[in-house]
């Protein structure tokens, strides 16, 4: 298979992803979300957002190869750019996932040994983390109305492999979650995602306010929710987050 020429992602994870492969000329579309690497941020064709293409935008570029995301994208968007385009749809909901969507994003760019080296290395790296104590967590992704990470999310499995246990695990995808839900799952820490809702300090009190037994924190949403070449970090973060309790 030849390496395509002109790549456009509409998966910020991926892009960066991208950019670990070393696909920095054949890289031309990312999307307004697509905030790693900077320089690409600043410098690259932006063809809209994750759920609000450009298609004019895309088609311009021409390109033979569209990376997607089956959540993160538009369905009908998608099945319309891939009537004329190649493209790939991933579909992650765990780390095993993860580690298939770069693979064959390696295969599909002609970086497959970059691609299973980073593999094998994020293998190690979640391998090496201990058995933490188990705590009972909700995970906010968004605030008016309250959102929760519930199964069948990554979200959830990296709150697994913290050592949390979602109390909202018992709802699929994202439920809108009222403050009198969360108070009374009872949870003993409550997670603050920086995405996609920007929490920050000012909100902490407010969620104490719902749950004043709980531990409220902040967390990197994208150590919690980015699939590409950015879980190298994740499991320091991890450890880092657990020597809080």
């Amino acid at each position: 298979m030849s390496s395509p020429k002109s790549i456009v992602s509409v998966v910020p994870s991926q892009t960066e992803l991208l950019h670990y492969l070393g696909l920095g000329d054949a890289v031309t579309g990312i999307t307004k979300f697509c905030i790693h690497p900077d320089d690409w941020f600043r410098n690259k064709k932006r063809v809209g957002g994750t759920k609000t293409l450009h298609l004019g935008a895309i088609r311009s570029l021409k390109p033979d190869l569209i990376l997607a995301n089956r959540e993160e994208n538009e369905r009908l968007q998608i099945e319309e750019l891939a009537r004329e385009f190649p493209v790939y749809v991933s579909d992650v909901s765990n780390l095993n996932d993860a580690l298939d969507m770069i693979k064959t994003a390696g295969r599909l760019t002609g970086t497959t040994e970059r691609a299973l080296e980073l593999v094998r290395e994020l293998e190690i790296r979640f391998g090496a983390l201990p058995a933490f104590p188990r705590i009972r967590a909700a995970y906010l992704i968004w605030r008016d109305p309250y959102m929760a990470a519930g199964s069948g999310t990554f979200i959830h499995s990296m709150m697994d492999k913290a050592g949390f246990d979602n109390v909202f695990g018992f709802q699929s995808r994202y439920p809108e979650v009222k403050a009198e839900m969360l108070a009374d799952a009872g949870p003993d820490v409550v997670l603050l995602s920086s995405e996609p809702y920007p929490f920050r300090e000012k909100h902490l009190n407010e969620i104490s306010a719902i749950c004043p037994r709980a531990r409220v924190l902040l967390a990197n949403g994208e150590l919690f929710s980015w699939y590409g070449s950015r879980l190298l970090h994740t499991p320091d973060y991890f450890r880092q987050l657990r020597r809080q309790f």
